[in-house]
């Protein structure tokens, strides 16, 4: 079935949106997001967090976050300089924060990391696997060992932390009789909820994500072990995945850009606070919701994806050409008036 997008759909289509998206989202869609900082505080104060790629972007934003409500942190990163960055700023806060050089896609580190933080603080309440990086390559451009490097990372390292720090978690919960409160925070992505060109490594790890997530958090309901699970999909934030991503020339014969210019389009679309992103995601899991959008953007292209099940990539890209389109005859007409 081809698809056609009129101009007139567009401005419905946004209409269309924000009451559906309202209804899916608790957490302000379409307009500024309305923090609960009581609540936060109420549901972190006194916990342990402990918190993957907590180095730079949200995983920092989550700790200074986090801190300010009163929560204890065990935070890691494979970069043990912007680790130590994310501590020190920890310092005006009366919490105890430890950390820890990893890499999440060593299991056994993983592993051990997590009875050290227990062995650290004496609980764990929370696990944000959030550590993540990004791949843009066609398929037949990409390496199977690039693959896995995206798979190891963003899948794998939170299954295991997942893996690991499930079981402590109701753990503390149990010891506490309930009395504190358990969850698990999850990154997908986006892309978690729709596939992209160019991105099929990062589209496979963070759709994995999304469907792990999922089955888990109805576990989770049937057995009422006091512990739940959040997805969270966040759209463009302000961080460094565009910087330390890998990619190739491969994506020029799908008409992208590659190397600087590439990387400057990508930063562009970066453009969510990361402050932010870290209040929503905790007043997410303190709400208990199953799935956590972050940013118009992400929401908007849920809903196309909703509307549009089988055909949504088609949408996306017309819609793309007519911006583009519409962005080249502005910057012509500006032109003419000088």
């Amino acid at each position: 079935m081809s698809i056609r997008l009129t101009l007139p759909q567009l401005p419905l289509l946004n209409q269309l949106a924000q009451p559906v998206v309202e209804r899916l989202s608790p957490v302000t869609p379409f307009m500024a997001p309305n923090i609960d900082e009581p609540l936060i505080t109420r549901f972190y104060n006194g916990h342990v967090a402990a918190i993957t790629g907590a180095g730079s972007g949200i995983g920092r934003a989550l700790a200074l976050n986090l801190a300010q409500a009163g929560c204890n942190l065990a935070l890691s990163d494979i970069n043990a300089e912007n680790l130590a960055e994310t501590e020190q700023l920890l310092k005006e806060f009366k919490v105890t924060v430890t950390t820890q050089a990893l890499d999440v896609s060593d299991k056994e580190a993983v592993f051990q990391w997590a009875d050290q933080v227990v062995q650290d603080h004496g609980q764990v309440n929370f696990i944000f696997n959030n550590a993540g990086v990004a791949l843009s390559s066609t398929v037949e451009g990409e390496s199977i060992e690039e693959i896995e490097w995206v798979m190891g990372i963003n899948f794998w390292g939170m299954v295991y932390g997942t893996k690991a720090f499930l079981p402590l978690i109701k753990q503390s919960v149990q010891q506490s009789n309930k009395a504190q409160n358990g969850h698990i925070i999850n990154i997908s992505s986006l892309f978690g909820l729709i596939a992209q060109p160019a991105q099929s490594a990062y589209n496979a790890s963070k759709f994995a994500i999304r469907g792990f997530n999922e089955s888990l958090r109805q576990e989770l309901n049937i057995e009422r072990s006091g512990v739940s699970i959040t997805s969270v999909h966040p759209g463009g934030i302000k961080t460094n995945i565009a910087n330390n991503a890998r990619g190739n020339e491969s994506i020029s014969a799908l008409g992208m850009a590659t190397g600087a210019k590439g990387l400057k389009s990508f930063n562009k679309l970066l453009k969510f606070d990361p402050d932010m992103a870290a209040k929503i995601i905790l007043m997410a899991a303190a709400k208990n919701q199953a799935r956590c959008l972050i940013g118009d953007d992400a929401k908007i292209i849920d809903l196309i994806q909703r509307v549009f099940p089988s055909n949504y990539g088609e949408v996306m890209h017309k819609t793309t050409r007519w911006a583009a389109k519409a962005k080249k005859k502005a910057a012509a007409k500006k032109i003419a008036a000088k």
